[in-house]
C-alpha cells in the first residue's frame, strides 16, 4: 500500500483525516482485511511518524521511503524490494482508495493463479488500481519507472503481458485528493450505510 505522499493539494494530513469514524487509512486498510496476501506492507514517507502506530494495529509492516518526495515510482520500489524473497507477486494499492477493498484483490490473485502476469483492476472499461505484478516482471517494472512515472506508463507499454479484471460489481476506485473529495466519500458512505439499513428492516 502507498501511503507516503504528502497530500499538497489536501492541505496535509490526509491519510489521518476523519472517514466514518476512523480516519482514512484506516477505512482502507479495514476494507483489505481478509484479502488472500500473506502480508500488507505500508510504505510511508511525509506522514511516517503519525501513520506507524495506525497501521501496526492492523498488523501490517510499515516500511520507510526516505526518497518519497522523488515521486510515486520510489514508493513502489521500496515496497517491492521489502516483499519476503519468496514472494510470488505483489499487489500495488493506494491508502486513499478506502473504498477497493478485499474483494477486488481477490480477483486479482485469482488471475494470477490462473497465469496472468501482469493483473489490473478495471471499471467501465478503464484501467485503476489495484495493480498485481508478478515476481518475474518486477525487475522490467523497475527498470522503467521514473519519478512519478509509475505502473500506469508500464501498463500502457506492456499491454501483451496485462490481463484487465473487471471490478465494477465489488470495488469502487474513488480516491481522495482534496477535502472536497473526502466530503464527497462520506456522503456515498452514508447513503450506501442507510440503503443496506433500509434493506434489513424490509428482510
Amino acid at each position: 500500500m502507498l501511503a507516503a505522499g504528502a497530500g499538497s493539494r489536501f492541505g496535509g494530513g490526509k491519510l489521518v483525516a476523519p472517514l466514518g469514524g476512523r480516519t482514512l487509512i484506516e477505512a482502507t486498510l479495514s476494507g483489505l482485511r481478509g484479502a488472500p496476501v500473506d502480508e500488507i506492507i505500508v510504505v510511508v514517507g511525509a506522514e511516517g511518524e503519525s501513520l506507524r502506530s495506525i497501521s501496526t494495529a492492523y498488523e501490517t509492516r510499515i516500511v520507510e521511503n526516505p526518497a518519497w518526495t522523488e515521486g510515486m515510482s520510489t514508493s513502489v520500489r521500496a515496497g517491492l524490494r521489502a516483499c519476503a524473497s519468496d514472494a510470488l507477486a505483489a499487489v500495488i494499492c493506494l491508502a486513499d482508495q478506502p473504498l477497493v477493498g478485499a474483494e477486488a484483490v481477490k480477483r486479482l490473485v485469482e488471475a494470477f493463479k490462473r497465469g496472468a502476469q501482469v493483473a489490473v483492476a478495471t471499471y467501465g472499461g478503464e484501467m485503476r488500481n489495484p495493480v498485481l505484478f508478478a515476481r518475474g516482471v518486477w525487475p522490467l517494472l523497475l527498470g522503467e519507472m521514473s519519478g512519478d512515472r509509475g505502473a500506469r506508463v508500464f501498463l500502457k507499454h506492456h499491454r501483451e503481458i496485462v490481463t484487465e479484471v473487471s471490478c465494477d460489481d465489488v470495488a469502487n476506485p474513488a480516491d481522495v485528493d482534496t477535502v472536497e473529495d473526502l466530503r464527497r466519500l462520506e456522503g456515498d458512505l452514508k447513503a450506501c450505510e442507510r440503503g443496506r439499513a433500509i434493506g434489513q428492516r424490509r428482510d
